[in-house]
């Protein structure tokens, strides 16, 4: 094992199998997933979905070549009609959830925790890749299959790039002494295609492959686990390259000015049904909870913030 000492939380590493074409990338967060979960009154199924939503943007957005964002979403007919969760190649994330509570309440009645497909139902799965710089953004679609994101990721993976690849995500509430913690960790293992100079590959991704799928859910999350231990565990044998680390946190983009804009585009009859009070309009951002009130005069010049 080789590297920096990876911080004990809220980052994502690249690691690579030594003489191997086989490499992947590691993320546990701690207090950013804390702080996302936090925001909202989420339930614990609805929580745990928006954790490992978050941690699967951060494995595949981390694999941008250049500065944007990748954007994990799923919708559907379910409890959860919409799950989204958005990473900055800066390493910012965030993340929320549309859920009607008493569905919720009623698939959650069990006891196996509802995964996924139980939550979201019938629809679909959706990367989005926005670049910073460039006009266009590139969608990938994949109807929901399988109880869990990473199943759906794995399935995005084999129909978009026809390259194998492996996902593990957990997300767990753990006790400490000052109360219930949320904690999230994810791992992806991806296959490096054959060409001349690599010869076959196939014989190293499925020892690789064999070896990821023995990765438990309480090893992802354990916080006494550190990531260099975690993957000498698995690949001890052959050898692992644990490369530094990025730092990743939980950041908003919302603010007075885009708020103001949004709300121009609507129509003065409308915005004047969503007074709080004679001539202040009041916004609530989806993703941080942040509130915003705004004059229904300054609306139209983009939005003036009163107070968050």
């Amino acid at each position: 094992m080789t590297g920096k000492l990876t911080p004990p939380d809220d980052f994502i590493a690249a690691f690579q199998l030594e003489g191997e074409p086989v490499r992947g990338r590691l993320v546990r967060l701690g207090a950013v997933v804390d702080e996302m979960l936090r925001r909202h009154d989420y339930p614990e199924p609805v929580a745990n979905l928006l954790g490992e939503a978050a941690t699967l943007a951060a494995l595949v957005g981390a694999s941008l070549k250049f500065e944007g964002r990748l954007i994990v979403q799923a919708q559907g007919s379910g409890p959860v009609s919409y799950v989204v969760a958005d990473f900055d190649t800066s390493g910012a994330l965030r993340g929320y959830c549309q859920f009607d509570p008493e569905r919720v309440a009623e698939a959650s009645q069990g006891f196996i925790r509802p995964g996924a497909k139980s939550l979201i139902g019938e629809g679909l799965f959706i990367m989005t890749i926005d670049p910073t710089n460039l006009k266009d953004r590139y969608q990938g679609v994949t109807e929901i299959e399988g109880e869990t994101l990473a199943l759906c990721a794995e399935t995005y993976f084999s129909r978009s790039e026809q390259a194998p690849a492996r996902i593990r995500l957990a997300t767990a509430q753990f006790d400490t002494p000052d109360g219930l913690v949320w904690r999230s960790g994810g791992a992806i293992l991806q296959n490096v295609a054959a060409d001349d100079a690599r010869g076959e590959t196939e014989e190293a991704w499925r020892r690789a492959e064999a070896l990821f799928l023995t990765l438990a859910d309480d090893e992802l999350v354990d916080p006494e686990l550190a990531a260099e231990t975690l993957l000498f565990r698995l690949f001890h044998e052959d050898g692992v390259r644990l490369f530094p680390a990025q730092t990743l946190t939980a950041f908003c983009r919302c603010n007075a000015d885009r708020v103001g804009a949004m709300l121009a585009s609507f129509p003065r009859a409308e915005l004047e049904t969503m007074q709080v009070s004679e001539g202040l309009i009041e916004v609530t951002c989806e993703y941080c909870s942040r509130k915003y009130q705004l004059k229904l005069d300054d609306v139209a010049q983009g939005g003036r913030e009163i107070q968050g």
